[in-house]
């Protein structure tokens, strides 16, 4: 009896130690969520309003029979993948999700060069066949420098290969978060009819620095969308560990207070057995 009043003790002990650690990541994780996602919050105008500026400078352009690597396609063959992943662990189904997303769209396009983000990517890749041309970790806080160097790299393997991809995380809400895949260059403009126009000094021009800014606006962005969405699945992880160790903890210190009432009641009952055979004696 005594054993397993030592054994509970030391579980609830161990169990109430990782509950506080759990509960202050948690509290790490939501205070990041909320600082990311301001910032989020003010690169996403930016990129969309440059591809519906580059969109209508594209229509412009085809019916006036221009074209530009960027947004036209170089063609060559081969593709380039950029990985978003995290750095850390602990949050979920977030590494494994994006990793997976990533292999399927490997094995779908055969032979790719790999510019991967995070210490989760770049360990699960190394793994495999597939060339690696840049790393980049510990990004706990993504800025535009990060991202002129990643659109730096990207246009440089866009003279290698005819297309390049991103697999990130797309922030939804803290409770939601979607691996998205989705193509970086060739740029996705939709065509359609043009607004009325003066384009000056002229078109080609144009279309490549927008092209370029878009880009790293667009990198900026999905390294933001895949911060946020981490440090989201971190949270709502750090929850449920918090609530299962609440659980746990009530359940153990219950099987506690049964097993230190039966142990009471075994040591009265020896009393009383002791005090029965004294009287009896005399």
């Amino acid at each position: 009896m005594a054993a397993k009043l030592r054994q509970l003790r030391r579980r609830i002990r161990n169990i109430h130690h990782i509950r506080q650690i759990a509960k202050a990541m948690y509290t790490i994780a939501m205070s990041q969520v909320i600082l990311r996602k301001r910032e989020l919050l003010g690169a996403r105008p930016f990129s969309d309003e440059a591809l519906r500026i580059l969109s209508d400078l594209a229509s412009w352009a085809k019916m006036n029979f221009v074209t530009h690597p960027l947004l036209d396609g170089n063609g060559k063959p081969g593709v380039g993948l950029l990985v978003v992943n995290a750095d850390r662990g602990l949050c979920g189904r977030y590494v494994d999700d994006v990793n997976r997303a990533a292999s399927e769209f490997l094995q779908q396009k055969g032979e790719a060069k790999l510019i991967l983000v995070g210490d989760k990517a770049i360990r699960y890749f190394r793994r495999g066949s597939w060339p690696i041309l840049r790393t980049y970790r510990r990004l706990e806080r993504p800025n535009l420098s990060h991202a002129r160097q990643i659109a730096k790299d990207i246009l440089d393997l866009y003279t290698e290969v005819g297309e390049i991809h991103a697999v990130y995380t797309e922030f939804r809400g803290e409770l939601l978060q979607k691996v998205r895949v989705e193509r970086l260059l060739p740029i996705p403009v939709v065509l359609g009819t043009p607004r009325e126009t003066l384009v000056e000094p002229d078109i080609p021009f144009l279309l490549g620095e927008l092209g370029e800014l878009w880009l790293l606006g667009r990198v900026y962005r999905l390294l933001l969308e895949a911060k946020t969405s981490e440090h989201a699945a971190r949270r709502q992880a750090m929850k449920a560990a918090t609530d299962n160790a609440d659980e746990l903890l009530e359940k153990l210190t219950i099987q506690y207070n049964k097993a230190r009432q039966q142990r009471i009641t075994l040591e009265l009952m020896d009393i009383m057995g002791g005090a029965e055979a004294i009287r009896e004696e005399l």
